[in-house]
């Protein structure tokens, strides 16, 4: 059987090509190149893939994601339901998300950045103690890695709530569902952490009305994807201080732009998409599983639903 791996990542296939080829000898493992040849594969494994994919390769069964978030696959020209998409389950992602997301609460409730400025002024001053119950929680998205968010936060005694399209049940987590619970959940929420897959649904999500229902002092984490916020509704809302601050690690043009006002406003922080990355080896294990089940004709998890996005 032959497969595909096609990733825009900006590393060497290589590595991961001989990781794969390892893991299925039984495969032959064919790496995307720039010309127009056919390679006849049946699966691929993919990262941000280029937009000729399908019509490159219309012998295609199944395409296997290198990460959670499929945004970029169901934008390919071509694309239909006669071809399975997978996604990536956790490994290794959930955790790294939990620690970027619990950093970030932290930093903003313990006012860490207050005490970074007074060390730079040489100034020893203590702050009122942190009280939790001023700090309510709300993660948007309740799939593998919310849940992992919401309960790690949980644990630090921070009161927590979740909203997400079907009814969860979390234990310690108040679980909002469906439109028709989304303005409760905003207007219980302080800290909104973002984790939503990207749909037409939720593309611009964050926006003036939605940010603008959260409670006084708001603090908003985006760790999904940068399509979801649309950037002058939070500018705004920071500069009107109703939001005190922002963390975001995704944006809608990445690498975000020199001249994008985020770089240089004094209450957000950036980072470069980091917040989860693919580890490589559990990477690999995970989807080598997903295809030799698959090539036994099993049910295998990850499926992607064509028509919820996710």
């Amino acid at each position: 059987m032959k497969i595909l791996f096609a990733s825009n990542a900006g590393s060497s296939d290589d590595s991961w090509i001989s990781l794969l080829q390892t893991a299925l000898p039984d495969t032959e493992i064919l790496s995307w190149n720039e010309t127009n040849e056919t390679t006849g594969a049946e699966l691929a494994i993919v990262w941000r893939p280029d937009a000729t994919l399908l019509s490159r390769e219309p012998n295609l069964k199944a395409i296997f994601n290198l990460g959670a978030g499929v945004d970029g696959i169901l934008k390919l020209p071509g694309l239909h339901d006669g071809i399975e998409i997978y996604r990536l389950e956790d490994a290794g992602m959930s955790v790294q998300m939990a620690e970027y997301c619990a950093h970030a609460v932290l930093d903003a409730s313990r006012r860490f950045a207050d005490y970074r400025a007074l060390q730079a002024q040489g100034q020893w001053k203590t702050m009122a103690p942190i009280q939790r119950h001023r700090w309510p929680i709300g993660v948007l998205g309740l799939g593998l890695m919310g849940e992992r968010v919401a309960q790690t936060l949980s644990a630090l005694e921070y009161p927590v709530s979740g909203w997400s399209r079907s009814q969860k049940s979390i234990p310690g987590i108040q679980c909002f569902a469906g439109s028709d619970t989304f303005e409760a959940f905003l207007k219980q929420t302080r800290v909104l952490i973002n984790i939503l897959p990207l749909t037409p649904e939720t593309h611009g999500i964050l926006n003036k009305e939605t940010l603008s229902q959260l409670l006084p002092n708001a603090y908003v984490i985006n760790v999904a994807r940068g399509e979801h916020l649309v950037d002058d509704d939070l500018l705004a809302l920071m500069d009107a201080g109703h939001i005190d601050g922002a963390t975001l690690d995704v944006f809608t043009e990445e690498p975000l732009p020199a001249a994008h006002p985020f770089w240089t406003h004094p209450k957000v922080t950036i980072t470069p998409h980091i917040a989860a990355a693919s580890l490589r080896d559990q990477t690999v294990a995970q989807i080598s599983d997903k295809i030799r089940a698959w090539s036994r004709g099993e049910t295998v998890s990850g499926r992607v639903n064509l028509q919820t996005g996710y």
